[in-house]
């Protein structure tokens, strides 16, 4: 059986469950619980990283560390930047002239 290539994204998804409950924003009690409660529809539809960044997100909210609110102005904030690395670091360097 051949290791899976991890993508830079999973990546981070395990460094924010790394540094989120070193932190103490979550235990993995409450992360089993948001993961739990997304239903059976969750493991169907979504990978097992989307999974986990949901569970994360979902504990992150309860923790009061960020409100939906400013979850969905970074969204929007993000999706502004582009659709790939290159088309960020563009759109930085235009604003920065």
């Amino acid at each position: 059986m051949e290791g899976h290539d991890f993508a830079l994204w999973e990546k981070r998804v395990d460094a924010l469950m790394i540094l989120g409950s070193g932190a103490g924003h979550f235990t993995v009690d409450g992360l089993r619980r948001a993961l739990e409660d997304m239903g059976e529809d969750a493991f169907e539809a979504m990978t097992y990283y989307e999974r986990w960044i949901a569970a994360i997100n979902q504990n992150l909210i309860e923790a009061g560390v960020y409100s939906l609110e400013e979850l969905g102005a970074k969204m929007a904030e993000v999706q502004a930047r582009g659709e790939s690395y290159g088309q960020a670091q563009n759109a930085a360097q235009e604003s920065a002239e």
